[in-house]
């Protein structure tokens, strides 16, 4: 598994930040997605599990080697690096749907821990960049990795699915 240091970011069609990620299972799907499309996959610490672990290592199949992937100490170490402008929040509090939002190459959709999302004070200083995903009112939330899947793929769609076959 490639984990690349967060001075060896590259440019990619679509960035995927897990912010604090909790649950293995959700971090090895969403590398997959990640290899499947090309997008770079920002993980920031803390996280609930560390990189070796077993469950997340089969989550992720055989997809490790393809996935380009860089770890950051935490979020402030990350914003330093890539600012604020082209940051999607998702998050069931946005008024905004992810499907008016523009996704342009490079931009970044942000996730936070599956048992509370982004904290609320992220969430306040980047209000123009919160977007939500339509659910049913009576669900609590979608899966990280599926929230992750639908996201990426309906910013490549914008870019018309760059290199995808």
């Amino acid at each position: 598994m490639g984990v690349a240091d967060p001075a060896a970011v590259r440019p990619a069609r679509v960035n995927v930040v897990l912010v604090e990620p909790e649950i293995p299972q959700n971090a090895g799907n969403v590398v997959r997605t990640c290899a499947c499309t090309g997008a770079q996959l920002h993980l920031i610490e803390p996280m609930g599990f560390n990189l070796s672990q077993r469950n997340l290592q089969r989550a992720g199949c055989d997809y490790w080697d393809d996935a380009d992937i860089v770890k950051w100490p935490c979020v402030e170490a990350f914003l330093e690096a890539h600012g604020a402008d082209r940051l999607h929040l998702f998050t069931g509090k946005a008024a905004r749907s992810y499907a008016d939002a523009c996704y342009g190459a490079g931009d970044f959709l942000l996730f936070g821990r599956e048992s509370r999302g982004l904290d609320a004070a992220l969430l306040a200083r980047f209000p123009d960049g919160c977007v939500r995903i339509p659910m049913r009112a009576e669900q609590r939330s979608l899966n990280l990795s599926n929230a992750v899947a639908i996201a990426v793929y309906r910013a490549l769609s914008q870019q018309g699915f760059p290199d995808l076959v």
